[in-house]
């Protein structure tokens, strides 16, 4: 006799594939909408509009955005089209490849055709060999004989000399040498890799820059003195080469007995995954990208010739350089909160109000100050932080260190798995143990991204809490380059959930039941679901319903199939995505009430905003802040918080600048069609900036 348990089992089953079919089908390519994202930013170095020094620092960005695109996106993607039921096909990444080859085409006509000759009538060059005069050329030979060439060790291929260790986007030439090596054989391909110590963009005194500002790239001053490194042979031909490869750390955390050992082990072990790119020049011989294309095991289509220097991220350092201020962004200055004077202690003025911070258009110093006073009151008994990206040097985990040292209770959950910034949080963690500090790595098989600081501290005969929670990460430098919110509060429901993570964190028991968090992965796409479902049942009853949502990422299908039906049923849905959406908007019957615009500014959208409204008035309405994007990783494999804003002063203040700017924006915006492509709102010719009118409101 069957199984009741089982056949139910296989009737979930067969309802969840029913139900997930015409969801694949709407979806659109994850891969193709992160490149999709990165022609928007490119489309920021065309724009006459932008200074000329920051059009070429969207240069630099779109490849290093296109770096991690290759080392971490295209890599899984790759991964997952060799499983099956996967939903990944090897047609789809073709796609994305062959749109990933017509992008870096796009970047570097841009930057010779346009951004390059631009700069040069603004007498800033970047001399290459032909180029330069006779000082010049004299110069650069100094140079190359003392700063270079004492640091380059040609290698010789040959059975004892075999293909070296390429390490992960390192930056070498391939040499193609004619006549005999010292012992008569015709070994003819060279290695040469270009040291990593030296500065990539180097100024050229101004006695021989004929009144302008010349720079010259390392890779031309080596290419210039090449044949020196061969003086028995001949140098036919040569190119510069790089390789991206698959940068995901592989540690299995449930065999590991120490998550930070293991971690500290396998990131040397980084620089050597498997390879997904190479990069070579333009003018590189067939024969010797096909002898790397060989020696990498990949195939033609990820060979990417390119007309200029091989990692534009280097010239950055131009950009650092030159002498040019109306070239660039006018400086900004971030504001003081006008809710906390500078004269008050700032837990004082917590004490008596929840307060908002709004970066990068307000100081993140606050958070800083809040930090400071903790550890320098004798009354705060104990801190609780949680650390993602904070940055190899940071005011912060130096207060941390300091409050430890004090005696009090310091609990850091360093999230080791951080991509990028391992080796930094690894080295926080070390110092912090080493001072008393209690450390935690948050979960197996979690990463900790919530944003989370709590201050514990001693009233007479009561213990206060005093948190902050915020959308962005515990990173001053980043904090003046990225929209974020940040919530100040002494709210004790808030406070007590706060402490709950952290209780969550460190002992591993079961999280005790929030008040007014959201917690992934307990609760957070639940509640999010179930709000959108209360939307399309006010929208199916004729009631006013509104969803506007702004994040960075639009792909767990839970939360997109909520959104459809919702739509389904009348609601109308704005949402805001800065980078990749898997959602289709305006699909008749589908999404027709959906609405997707992105913005690329001067400062990186990072803010998550989420609000619903299902009737009239305020208690038939929720506006939530968090830390986390609408991807399944953020609702099902990472510690992730949202919280409620309730006060309907700072609740209006929210809607006023993360919100209704946003979409009513015509500068900045651009507009998704339900095929997958975009479009500048009013073709770049508008006059409403969300960022330029938040850098004036809190001037």
């Amino acid at each position: 006799m069957p199984s009741p348990v089982k056949d139910h089992a296989k009737d979930q089953a067969k309802d969840t594939a029913a139900a997930e079919a015409p969801a694949r089908h709407r979806l659109l390519n994850r891969e193709r909408s992160i490149l999709a994202f990165n022609r928007r930013v490119l489309a920021q170095a065309a724009r006459e509009d932008v200074p000329l020094l920051e059009r070429l620092r969207y240069i630099c960005i779109v490849s290093s955005n296109m770096d991690e695109f290759f080392e971490v996106r295209f890599a899984d993607a790759l991964e997952a089209a060799s499983e099956p039921g996967s939903g990944t096909t090897h047609s789809e990444l073709a796609k994305a490849a062959e749109e990933a080859h017509t992008l870096v085409d796009e970047q570097y006509a841009l930057f010779n055709d346009v951004l390059m000759p631009a700069l040069a009538r603004e007498g800033i060059v970047l001399i290459n060999h032909a180029e330069r005069n006779e000082a010049q050329r004299a110069w650069v030979a100094q140079y190359f004989h003392r700063e270079v060439q004492p640091l380059l060790v040609p290698l010789g291929l040959d059975p004892s000399h075999p293909f070296p260790q390429v390490a992960n986007k390192s930056l070498n030439f391939i040499v193609q040498l004619g006549g005999l090596d010292a012992y008569g054989r015709e070994n003819g391909i060279a290695i040469v890799k270009v040291p990593r110590v030296l500065p990539r963009i180097i100024r050229m005194p101004d006695r021989i820059s004929e009144g302008k500002q010349a720079f010259v790239q390392l890779t031309s001053v080596i290419r210039a003195h090449l044949a020196e490194l061969f003086p028995s042979r001949t140098v036919e031909s040569f190119s510069q080469f790089r390789v991206t490869r698959d940068s995901d750390l592989d540690v299995d955390e449930d065999e590991v007995k120490n998550l930070r050992t293991a971690l500290r082990s396998e990131l040397s072990a980084r620089h050597f995954g498997e390879a997904i790119r190479l990069e070579v020049v333009q003018s590189c011989p067939a024969a010797l990208s096909d002898f790397l294309l060989t020696q990498f095991d990949l195939p033609e289509a990820a060979l990417y010739r390119v007309n200029g220097p091989v990692n534009l991220v280097r010239l950055n350092s131009l950009i650092d350089q030159a002498r040019a201020s109306s070239h660039r962004f006018k400086p900004h200055e971030p504001s003081w909160p006008a809710t906390l004077p500078r004269n008050r202690p700032i837990m004082a003025s917590v004490a008596e109000r929840d307060v908002l911070l709004h970066h990068p258009f307000e100081s993140f110093e606050p958070v800083v100050q809040f930090l400071r006073e903790a550890v320098e009151d004798p009354n705060v008994l104990a801190i609780k932080q949680t650390i993602y990206r904070t940055g190899s040097e940071s005011v912060l985990m130096e207060l941390l260190l300091e409050a430890a040292r004090r005696g009090k209770e310091v609990l850091a959950v360093v999230e080791l798995k951080a991509r990028f910034d391992e080796e930094a949080n690894i080295n926080w963690a070390e110092r912090l143990e080493a001072v008393g500090a209690q450390v935690v790595y948050g979960i197996v098989g979690l990463k900790t991204h919530a944003k989370l600081l709590l201050v514990t501290r001693k009233q007479g005969p009561r213990m206060v809490r005093y948190a902050h929670l915020s959308t962005g990460n515990y990173n001053p430098k980043t904090a003046r380059l990225y929209t974020d919110l940040g919530c100040l509060t002494a709210d004790p429901e808030m406070t007590t959930d706060v402490e709950a993570v952290f209780q969550h964190l460190a002992s591993l028991n079961p999280m005790a039941p929030t008040r007014r968090l959201l917690v992934a992965p307990e609760s957070l796409q639940a509640q999010m679901v179930a709000l959108l479902d209360k939307v399309g049942e006010a929208a199916r009853k004729g009631k006013d319903a509104r969803v506007v949502a702004k994040f960075n990422a639009l792909t767990d299908p839970v939360l997109i199939e909520a959104l459809v039906r919702a739509s389904q049923c009348g609601a109308q849905i704005d949402l805001i995505v800065r980078g990749a959406c898997m959602l289709a908007p305006g699909v008749p019957g589908l999404t027709e009430t959906v609405r997707v615009r992105s913005l690329v500014g001067r400062f990186l959208e990072h803010s998550r905003v989420f609000y619903f409204r299902w009737g009239d008035g305020l208690t038939q309405e929720a506006l939530y802040l968090g830390s986390a994007d609408w991807m399944s990783r953020n609702m099902e494999r990472r510690i992730e918080v949202a919280w409620p804003v309730r006060d309907p002063a700072l609740r209006q203040r929210v809607i006023d600048e993360t919100l209704v700017p946003y979409l009513h924006d015509d500068v900045d915006a651009w507009t998704l069609a339900s095929d997958g492509s975009y479009a500048r709102v009013a073709d770049g010719k508008g006059q409403q900036s969300a960022q330029r009118a938040l850098v004036q409101r809190h001037r």
